[in-house]
Parts: structure tokens; sequence; C-alpha cells
């Protein structure tokens, strides 16, 4: 598990948002025994989760979907919108496609299931306050898959996606010529090795650290080594972002 938070650093200020009390309490107590994080409140809906955001004002809110009266996607839209630094990490039990895309525009910096350990939560919480953005590898294929049915050269498709995918990719929107924009990145690349290919084919179908590490033999600690070189050799700034780059280069 990752631990960003120095021991100097003010602590990170966190925000629960269920409408189901058990949940809640069972995520506060754990979560503020980590190192470096602040359980500062907890909100029942949307609508208390919009009142706390502004009265609390937390670094980072999990943040459940289907909820009463006011739901995750909206209170996300209304929060990010009005408090661009308060990260969103959506934590929930549905994966539709519609809840997926719905709440990255909203401007959620996080999506996880609930099946997610607590490792995974811990680190995902750090890693967004960071100002990284993370997915759950079954939320990553869906990511790419809706990428995979672009028109390569439509620009209004292109357009389209850039915006759902933006939150996700940490960075400015992709050109309309996605595929245009990512040969002239090739030039400067310098050549992947055939292990490291192997790992980024892996690491666009949303696959962990961890399977990787079992598909190609390597120590998990190794993998984690692949993956830098990679994102150094192709200039990506997280892993969703060289998974949309070799789809891209694939069509």
């Amino acid at each position: 598990m990752e631990q960003a938070m120095g021991s100097q650093s003010p602590a990170l200020r966190l925000l629960i948002v269920d409408d189901q009390p058990l949940i809640r309490r069972a995520l506060a107590l754990t979560l503020c025994e980590a190192p470096g994080i602040e359980v500062v409140g907890e909100a029942a809906d949307g609508h208390d989760a919009i009142n706390k955001a502004a009265s609390l004002e937390p670094d980072v809110i999990i943040m459940d979907l289907q909820m009463p009266h006011v739901g995750g996607v909206v209170a996300t839209r209304k929060i990010t919108a009005r408090q661009p630094d308060t990260r969103v990490v959506v934590l929930t039990t549905f994966d539709h496609d519609d809840l997926v895309f719905d709440a990255i525009r909203a401007g959620a910096h996080a999506y996880l299931l609930k099946d997610a350990t607590e490792d995974v939560v811990l680190d995902t919480i750090y890693a967004v306050h960071r100002g990284e953005s993370r997915l759950s590898p079954s939320i990553a294929r869906k990511v790419l898959d809706q990428f995979r049915q672009l028109p390569r050269h439509d620009g209004a498709a292109a357009d389209s996606a850039a915006h759902a995918l933006a939150p996700a990719l940490e960075g400015p929107a992709p050109a309309a010529n996605p595929g245009a924009r990512l040969e002239r990145a090739d030039l400067l690349e310098e050549p992947l090795t055939s292990k490291e290919q192997r790992v980024l084919d892996l690491i666009a179908e949303g696959v962990s650290n961890k399977e990787i590490a079992s598909t190609v033999f390597l120590a998990e600690g190794t993998v984690k080594n692949y993956v830098s070189r990679i994102m150094a050799k192709l200039h990506a700034r997280n892993r969703i972002e060289l998974a949309v780059r070799v789809v891209a280069r694939r069509d």
C-alpha cells in the first residue's frame, strides 16, 4: 500500500457519502486509522453531500452513486463545479456503462467497485489527493471499449469521447484526431522491448500489476518497474492514458 502523506503534511480531509449507515460507519472506522487521513464527516445522500462538502471543505470524497433524493452523479457534478480542488472517488456496487460514463463526465477522479480491497481504496484516496486518477480494471475495460468504438477520423465523436475521458486521463482533452496526435508522439518514442510491449498490451486490457506478474512470470515489483519505464518511453502520465494510447495505435 502506498503512503503518500508525510509526517509534516496536514491530514487529508475525507468525507464519506453512502445511504447505508453500516457502510458509512465501517468506512469511517477503517479509514480514520489510516496514516494522514482525517474523516471529517459523513453524508447519507447527494443533497447532504453537497451541503457537507461546502461546509467541511474536504480534500477527498468517497461517493456512492445510487442514493435517495439526490444521487451521486448529480452530487459529484455540483461539488466539482463549485469546489474544483475537491476530488471524488466513486465507490459503488454498480458498473453499468451509463453510470460509469456519467460519473466520469461529472468529474469523478476515480471509480472503484465495493469489492475493492482496503489497500486499493486507501491507495486510490492517496493517489487522487496527489492529482492522479484511478479506475478499477473492469471499469478501465469499459472506458477502453468505448474508445475502441470511435471512428478513427470522426472529429465530433473524438471530441465527445475526449470530454468523457478527460477526468480519467488527468490532462487536456486530446485533439479531434487522436490517431494523428499519437502518430506524431510515436516519432519521439524510444522503442519498447518485447517484454515491455507484452506488459503494455496487458495494461490496455485493464489488468492489474499482480495479474500481469502472474501472466508474464515476473515479480510484482518488477512489473511496477516495467510500467514506469513504459510510461517514460511513451510520455504517458498514468495507466489509463497508456491504455488509450495503445488502443489508438492498434486502429
